[in-house]
């Protein structure tokens, strides 16, 4: 399922037009980005949880040239799946 798909479900469920669909879909995305950006946890209960994790610095290895490398630590977001979806999903 892409975007295309989920606006066109959510119109004929919530019995919306599809640019009021897309408009909900953009405003939540958005308004979960920024959330994240903040440094704050976004959580949906049973569906799951959207954060931030730091990844450390590390070293690592260019496979063509062998040369080893330093990537620098940064943020990450990161979705763990609630215990239903986890079940519904099995």
């Amino acid at each position: 399922m892409n975007k295309k798909d989920l606006i066109e479900a959510l119109s004929k469920k919530a019995g919306l037009s599809k640019k009021a669909a897309n408009d909900a879909i953009d405003t939540l995305i958005t308004t979960i980005t920024k959330s994240l950006k903040k440094g704050e946890k976004v959580t949906f209960v049973g569906f799951g949880t959207f954060t931030v994790r730091k990844r450390a610095a590390r070293k690592a290895r260019n496979p063509r040239t062998q040369q080893i490398i330093k990537v620098p630590a940064k943020k990450v977001p990161v979705f763990r799946p609630g215990s239903e979806l986890r079940k519904s999903v099995k």
